[in-house]
């Protein structure tokens, strides 16, 4: 097990293994090399390569399970001290809980702090623990058609075939009958993640408990079409027993995963792009408490940059819009994941001058100069205090806000939403 933190250099030479520096084998050292090497094409960096010894991590968190055996964990850099990785790891399955938008109960504090492991190995208790719940409740069964030759009549007699039977064998019958069996699209999918997790884990409950599920489910083939089996997953009201294991069946079987792992390794790798949990993470923390007189549109795509020979150019989708209840908007937020040093004013604190022309495109664009900027920055000791407001031009400010994402706090005064009258509640679900 090598833990670390985003942007952490491995080496496989000598060196003091801490969070931002560790060794790995000269084997997962080629084999990661190789996995960016796969994974650029998609446009995911995970790391850059610094000579023949060296490699710097990119901004991904998560689990990587390579086929030697090596298994590396990369937390979230957002605590100072370089041993914390207990607190990191809570926040990062506090961030996935919300991206699978899991219930009050499922993603309460007792669930995501039962015990300090590695992401996978939370997922696969998370996996189990539905699973075992759903079997108590009972597995959705269906009626499944079944050809077969029996030595007795049974449901409809398989007229053409019983015509070509060779003589010694007209005392075997060939029919067709439906049974009732738990062979459902649903059931594959489980029973392949449970066979995936079984194969997996390295924790003894978890093991033992995949043992006595996969008893349980005997009677269930795994899928050997998984793609398929995805589309036919039913919704309807009859299933709905089956929802809480759905997203957690999904992350075990990387389907619809943001960086997908191919390979023929038998672990369990997952990976996520910090910017895009932190950015989940802060919608759906506005969704429970912004203000009832504003609603929120996650990825606005209606304004472009320019015109062109009668055409637009340049679609401009910010993180976050805000609009009052006339439907106007009146507020364009982006999310950052960067730390930013509040008392570095020779360095502009670590902001970024494309960030700045980005949000001067935004606030032109969808507030047609006039109204309120944020950029929305992860909070840690060095990003303390507000930073003072930036004059973007006549009525367009902005604002650098900080997200405290362990106590789940966005650092604002209670006047800042209030700009438009009260008159209505509007909130939609983000994809």
């Amino acid at each position: 097990m090598v833990t670390v933190r985003e942007h952490a250099r491995l080496t496989t030479g000598s060196c003091i293994n801490t969070l931002d520096t560790h060794h790995v084998s000269p084997t997962a050292f080629d084999w990661l090399c190789a996995l960016q090497s796969r994974l650029r094409p998609g446009g995911a960096s995970l790391l850059e390569v610094e000579g023949r010894q060296w490699l710097r991590l990119d901004s991904l968190v998560g689990v990587i399970q390579t086929p030697c055996g090596t298994t590396l964990e990369i937390l979230p850099k957002t605590h100072d001290h370089e041993d914390d990785a207990s607190c990191s790891r809570a926040m990062l399955r506090k961030m996935v809980a919300s991206l699978l938008d899991l219930p009050a109960k499922e993603a309460g504090e007792a669930a995501l702090e039962h015990f300090d492991v590695p992401l996978t190995e939370w997922v696969m208790r998370q996996f189990l623990l539905s699973l075992q719940r759903l079997v108590q409740q009972g597995l959705r069964q269906d009626y499944v058609r079944v050809e077969e030759e029996l030595p007795y009549l049974r449901g409809q007699l398989h007229t053409t075939a019983q015509m070509r039977q060779l003589p010694g064998r007209a005392h075997h019958f060939h029919v067709r009958h439906d049974v009732f069996v738990p062979d459902r699209a649903e059931n594959r999918l489980l029973k392949l993640a449970l066979e995936r997790v079984r194969h997996a884990t390295n924790q003894a409950d978890n093991w033992r408990l995949a043992q006595e599920l996969s008893a349980r489910l005997h009677e269930v083939p795994a899928s050997t079409q998984p793609q398929q089996d995805w589309r036919a997953w039913s919704r309807t009201r009859l299933m709905s027993h089956y929802q809480p294991i759905y997203p957690w069946c999904q992350l075990v079987l990387g389907q619809g995963m943001p960086v997908a792992l191919a390979g023929d390794q038998q672990g369990l790798s997952l990976l996520f792009p910090m910017e895009k949990l932190f950015e989940s993470y802060v919608a759906r923390w506005l969704l429970k408490h912004l203000p009832q007189h504003l609603c929120l549109t996650a990825q606005a795509a209606s304004e472009y940059l320019c015109w062109h020979d009668g055409r637009r150019m340049f679609q401009l989708r910010p993180d976050l819009l805000l609009r009052n209840h006339n439907g106007a908007a009146v507020m364009v937020l982006d999310t950052k994941w960067k730390r930013l040093e509040a008392d570095n004013r020779a360095n502009n604190y670590g902001l970024a001058q494309g960030d700045f022309y980005q949000m001067l495109a935004y606030g032109q664009r969808y507030l047609t100069g006039q109204g309120k900027l944020a950029l929305i920055y992860p909070a840690w000791t060095g990003f303390d205090v507000p930073l003072p407001m930036f004059e973007m031009g006549p009525g367009l400010r902005m604002e650098v806000l900080r997200f405290d994402v362990e106590n789940d706090k966005l650092c604002v005064s209670d006047s800042f939403w209030h700009q438009s009258p009260v008159i209505e509640v509007v909130s939609q679900r983000l994809a």
